[in-house]
């Protein structure tokens, strides 16, 4: 529709990791989700930089994660210095963070119409 996620990232490491990318849309179109994370849980990629930048919507909330739930494990937070959120990205803070990137989640707001 009207909404894109993009996620750019600069990696080293990890032989064939799978990640998967979700993009959704509310029923009453009021929230945009992106979400990006590997199902394995932990991320074995050495990540120099990332960022996630929405558009058509501004980012209400986000989270980055250094693991993501797998099994008994829960989602491990990324310190919140070790990343920086704009009304339409969420990325890296250079020289705050650790390397460690295995989920991503972004929920924005959709301009509404006024009537």
């Amino acid at each position: 529709g009207d909404y894109t996620c993009t996620f750019t990232y600069s990696a080293q490491g990890g032989t064939n990791e799978q990640w998967q990318m979700n993009v959704a849309v509310s029923e009453d179109n009021l929230l945009f989700s992106c979400s990006i994370w590997r199902p394995q849980g932990k991320s074995y990629l050495f990540f120099t930089q990332f960022k996630a930048e929405v558009k058509g919507a501004k980012i209400e909330h986000a989270m980055a994660y250094s693991q993501a739930a797998v099994g008994a494990q829960n989602d491990i937070p990324l310190k919140q210095e070790e990343f920086e959120i704009t009304p339409t990205t969420v990325s890296h803070r250079e020289g705050k963070f650790r390397f460690q990137l295995s989920k991503l989640m972004i929920v924005a707001k959709t301009p509404r119409e006024e009537l």
